[in-house]
């Protein structure tokens, strides 16, 4: 019963201790961090980095007299994110003005498109896109 009441006591001696030291700030003190009063915080988390907006490119794509409407739409639908609507739209443009937008994306994705188009046998060339 005697050592109960001993650890009882224990803690109520160290909180007189940590109030009474001066160096010991203790849950109930506040800092200039905590104010705002000029301290660097320790509370808050660096922000994300703003992403860089990559400059745009288009992709465009040709008419030829090689493939059939219908492999160029479908190669369109498979390596685009374009409905078969607006795959149809396109390539029908393509073949009527001789040349169509395909869509808009940063130069790395462009490129990648280029080459995805030029080893289906499709004319797709990309160029930057004025902001």
């Amino acid at each position: 019963m005697s050592e109960s009441n001993d650890k009882s006591q224990a803690p109520d001696a160290d909180d007189r201790r940590s109030n009474a030291d001066p160096g010991n700030a203790g849950p109930s003190s506040t800092t200039a961090s905590d104010t705002g009063g000029g301290g660097t915080s320790t509370k808050t988390k660096p922000g994300k980095p703003t992403p860089k907006v990559l400059p745009p490119w288009k992709v465009l794509l040709h008419n030829d007299d090689v493939n059939s409407m219908e492999d160029v739409i479908q190669t369109i639908i498979m390596l685009t994110p374009l409905s078969e609507q607006d795959a149809l739209k396109r390539t029908l443009e393509a073949h009527e003005q001789g040349i169509a937008l395909l869509l808009t994306t940063h130069k790395e994705r462009a490129e990648l498109y280029q080459d995805q188009f030029t080893s289906r046998k499709l004319t797709v060339t990309i160029e930057p896109a004025e902001a």
